[in-house]
């Protein structure tokens, strides 16, 4: 933003032609909220929604006409007041002569829509069918699960936990942070808000484990970016259904593993090949020698119950509960199920996991402790209205355990119900790093400065 007056200035007819067609991609990103960045900051210290936005900047430079686009969560990451310039660049890319497709689960999206596509009703297995289709007004008056979430309105925690101690954060100065000083309450929930670029992750993820190392931060990167990472090996549960299918056929448990005696010897268990395509990008296929099924005959001719081990791994985790009676199995599937996740297969690869999806997934493996500081980094993100529900629940649990949970947040139905809000800003980057306002949720829709006070507020009314 501190470049674009200065482009204007120029006059010289040889940079006057250049001048412009600079200053037309800055002054995009200034339309979607980044005019704060540098052009020389790294790629990689962006937040996720600034990295978002970069990547929207990118694609709506072409002056193209009746072309598609498909945006896969453009305000993923974003606070409502980032979303809403999102929503006005998709509505002028539309305007524009243009298909602009859109996958979403914000509120404010929604009410831009022309055309509105549900699918569902369920997840995994119980969807991938269309329940509605048709405009926004008409989806208010449908029966769906979108349209039950949108007719609730959003209700501000009226009794928030009280608290006396905490943890101190003194002169926090990591990226723009302003050598701020906050509290963290103990055994609450407290969200950390605030516009994307105003200092959120500096203070939750850096500063708090820093100065608290034995914090546990539950992010949203890949828990294994290898096809042989698992739910199932996740979870741990994998050791115990190689064990019952060895003691039913007694042979050795390494039979029922794809990394071991069990594995194709063509693939190693990977279930494909891989061909170096030496100056292009490397061609994957299914395995000739086990059609893709990863296991050897030997290991898929044995049986636990009728089902050989590649059945079983194509279970569900909700079938899995009903067909395994083992309680050692069955309580590590229960944790699963607890955190919405009964959809998945016990042998789906955790590299096609969404980042809700793996964020649940580790936070299940927490579920039981006690006394612990956790810092969870947009859990919301990518997550319908009925999985906040179910993810709000989660964390009302771990508070209710003796835990202290830090979220940082912009969905307005987990901030309207946190115990405690600290919000940074009042913008971006060199803009923000303040804070704006600590206090409760009824507090913070009062405070004029804070704009989540201010979305919040019109999201009540």
């Amino acid at each position: 933003s501190e470049l674009l007056p200065i482009l204007q200035e120029i006059t010289e007819p040889m940079g006057v032609s250049i001048a412009r067609q600079i200053t037309e991609s800055l002054q995009r990103m200034v339309d979607v909220g980044i005019g704060y960045l540098s052009l020389g900051r790294h790629t990689d210290t962006l937040s996720g929604g600034e990295a978002q936005r970069i990547k929207i900047v990118r694609t709506l430079g072409s002056n193209l006409t009746n072309i598609t686009y498909i945006f896969d969560e453009p305000t993923a990451g974003l606070h409502p007041a980032d979303a809403e310039r999102i929503g006005r660049l998709l509505v002028g890319l539309r305007d524009k002569r243009n298909n602009v497709l859109v996958v979403e689960h914000s509120r404010q999206m929604l009410a831009l829509a022309d055309h509105v596509i549900e699918l569902g009703p369920e997840a995994g297995t119980h969807g991938g069918e269309i329940t509605f289709e048709g405009t926004y007004n008409d989806l208010l008056k449908a029966d769906t699960v979108t349209a039950q979430a949108l007719k609730q309105r959003i209700a501000l925690n009226e009794q928030p936990l009280r608290w006396t101690e905490g943890f101190d954060i003194c002169d926090a100065h990591s990226h723009n942070l302003k050598h701020i000083d906050v509290t963290i309450p103990r055994g609450v929930l407290t969200a950390i808000t605030g516009v994307a670029g105003s200092g959120k992750s500096s203070l939750a993820v850096h500063e708090l484990p820093r100065r608290y190392p034995d914090a546990i931060v539950i992010d949203q990167r890949p828990i294994g970016t290898s096809i042989r990472s698992t739910p199932a090996t996740y979870t741990g549960v994998m050791d115990d259904i190689r064990r019952l299918f060895a003691e039913a056929n007694g042979v050795d448990a390494g039979w029922f593993s794809f990394n071991s005696k069990g594995a194709c010897p063509v693939c190693k268990g990977t279930g494909q090949i891989t061909y170096d395509m030496a100056f292009a990008e490397p061609v994957v296929v299914a395995c000739e020698e086990c059609g893709g099924h990863r296991y050897n005959p030997t290991a898929l001719s044995y049986c636990y119950h009728g089902k050989n081990i590649e059945d079983v791994m194509t279970l569900t985790i909700e079938q899995a509960m009903d067909f395994f009676d083992d309680s050692k199995i069955r309580r590590k599937l229960q944790v699963m199920m607890d955190v919405g996740l009964g959809y998945l297969t016990l042998g789906q690869p955790t590299s096609t996991l969404s980042g809700g999806e793996i964020q649940r997934i580790k936070l299940s493996a927490h579920l039981g402790s006690r006394g612990r500081l956790y810092i969870l980094d947009e859990p919301s993100t990518c997550l319908h209205a009925k999985n906040i529900e179910l993810l709000l629940t989660l964390l009302r649990r771990l508070v209710s355990e003796g835990n202290t949970v830090v979220i940082v947040e912009h969905r307005l139905e987990l901030i309207a119900q946190a115990d405690w809000i600290i919000d940074l800003g009042p913008d971006g980057g060199t803009s923000g790093g303040e804070v704006v306002f600590q206090g409760t949720p009824q507090e913070i829709v009062h405070c004029d400065r804070s704009k989540t006070g201010r979305y919040l507020k019109e999201a009540i009314m």
